[in-house]
């Protein structure tokens, strides 16, 4: 897939701000700082489109990236960053829940995972509320390229066991390499086909 367009992002805290033209959206959701800034500008080969921050949970509403012109890419605020109020952590779950539940064009959702680390408590939740809702998942197992070779093995064991995913299809992911690019991209064409 080529990427030719990124359109301006369309904003949203609640349903009625969401896109009505029923394209076919991809979800991005992850932990603060687990790189989904760096993942949507890998992704559509532009520098700092998508706003990359050294501050944890920037993205405090949905966003809608319109790409080709057929298809968003929608990026939901982190979870997990503790100087977030208790308060904000539940209004964005909420604006979450809202989302999976009113949008019959999500089409799958990548859950970007630090590779770095065994996945948290808020990753584990994450996955298990996605499932819930029956939803086509990919994991996306982001700074691939901070792992040593040796200590790849473990860290895919490691992950797979912790999540307790058997079917879901694990990418490791890049930003320098662009490693993983190509399989996501492959996913989305393939999803808008369905």
């Amino acid at each position: 897939m080529q990427i030719n367009s990124v359109s301006d992002v369309i904003v949203a805290v609640r349903q009625s701000q969401y896109p009505v033209d029923n394209k076919p959206e991809f979800l991005l959701v992850g932990r603060s700082n687990v790189g989904k800034s760096s993942f949507i500008n890998t992704l559509i080969e532009r520098k700092n489109y998508a706003r990359t921050s050294s501050k944890p949970g920037k993205t405090q509403t949905l966003n809608f990236y319109l790409v080709n012109d057929s298809f968003y890419l929608v990026d939901v605020p982190g979870y997990g960053y503790a100087s977030v109020s208790r308060e904000r952590q539940r209004k964005f779950g909420l604006m979450i829940e809202e989302y999976l539940k009113n949008r019959p064009n999500l089409k799958q959702v990548f859950l970007l995972i630090d590779y770095r680390h065994k996945p948290t408590e808020d990753d584990i939740l994450m996955y298990d509320f996605l499932k819930y809702y029956g939803l086509n998942i990919t994991i996306i197992a982001t700074k691939y390229d901070k792992i040593g070779k040796n200590a790849r093995e473990k860290q895919d064991k490691l992950l797979r066991e912790t999540l307790k995913c058997q079917d879901e299809e694990v990418i490791t992911f890049s930003t320098i390499t662009k490693k993983g690019r190509s399989e996501v991209l492959s996913i989305i064409e393939k999803r808008i086909g369905d």
